[in-house]
């Protein structure tokens, strides 16, 4: 799944000038950035987002120059085929395939944006396909090429400890929208969370009204079990993605009982993850946070 967030944003910034998109559409061996990778151009050279990591991107840049003043849509192939591969191809020994279309009516439609960015907004994802021939895409699965955009990651926390702190930004890092839940109001504050989404509802009518999908994380760190237990509840009572809770294994088992005991089956309980984070041997505050941070993400490209 390509991370397009960014460039998403430039073409909503850029609405009215000339632009081509270029895009990943197949990929061979160790390819740098994965199928579905855009990179927005503008006409006046600025750009955003990345089809390789920097290796063919100046190749890339001159062709949509050419698209943009009126050329066809074209597909280019890289690899590492001669002497010239440190110039324009791909020395990490991958082959990709890149579409580079204009945005337009006859390419790709400056309002497949905004109707991407509103099926992902709501929550669903939705599929562009692409006829070679014609440079056109348009919604629907059908096509040479067919790419899926997931609506945007989202973290939810619960519990705003120490943790939560160097959570919140590994998150942003990632480019994961993130949201720190506690009711209590001497831990959620400005000073400890700074510039990210707060909210001192309790945890289960919060959760419901961020309604969490199969593109959020809710990650329990209060070690209150009325503050975890209200939230693992609510988390699952949605197609929530990654679902955790720290805590000891001894403590996970009280905790599976009690859900059990609320009405929970063994398929509900099997998606909680307990103890959070992959078994990386974390010590202290911020090596718990990063082994969290990498089990959501192994989970969210496991769904992808």
């Amino acid at each position: 799944m390509a991370d397009n967030d960014s460039v998403l944003a430039a073409a909503h910034a850029w609405s009215g000038a000339k632009m081509a998109l270029a895009t990943v559409v197949s990929t061979w061996g160790s390819a740098p950035r994965p199928r579905g990778s855009h990179m927005l151009i503008h006409e006046d050279g600025r750009f955003e987002g990345s089809v390789s990591g920097g290796c063919v991107e100046t190749d890339i840049l001159a062709t949509a120059a050419d698209v943009i003043a009126g050329a066809p849509a074209v597909v280019k192939r890289y690899g590492v085929a001669d002497d010239a591969a440190w110039e324009v191809g791909l020395p990490c020994g991958g082959e990709i395939a890149v579409l580079v279309q204009p945005v337009s009516e006859s390419g790709f439609p400056p309002a497949l944006f905004d109707t991407v960015e509103a099926a992902r907004a709501g929550g669903a994802p939705i599929d562009v396909a692409t006829d070679y021939a014609s440079g056109h895409s348009a919604p629907g699965a059908v096509g040479d090429f067919v790419n899926r955009y997931d609506p945007p990651r989202r973290l939810i926390i619960v519990g705003a400890v120490q943790i939560a702190q160097t959570l919140v930004g590994l998150a942003r890092e990632l480019g994961i929208a993130t949201t720190v839940i506690d009711p209590r109001a001497r831990f959620l504050t400005e000073e400890r969370f700074g510039g990210v989404a707060r909210d001192d509802r309790w945890p289960d009518e919060a959760i419901a009204a961020l309604k969490p999908d199969a593109a959020s994380a809710v990650v329990t760190l209060s070690h209150d079990p009325k503050i975890d237990d209200a939230a693992l509840t609510a988390a699952l009572r949605h197609p929530t993605g990654y679902v955790a809770a720290l805590g000891s294994r001894r403590s996970h088992a009280a905790r599976l009982e009690r859900l059990s005991a609320a009405g929970f089956g063994p398929a509900d309980l099997d998606r909680i993850e307990g103890p959070a984070g992959l078994a990386i041997g974390a010590v202290g505050p911020a090596e718990i946070a990063l082994s969290i941070a990498a089990a959501m993400v192994q989970r969210f490209h496991a769904k992808a």
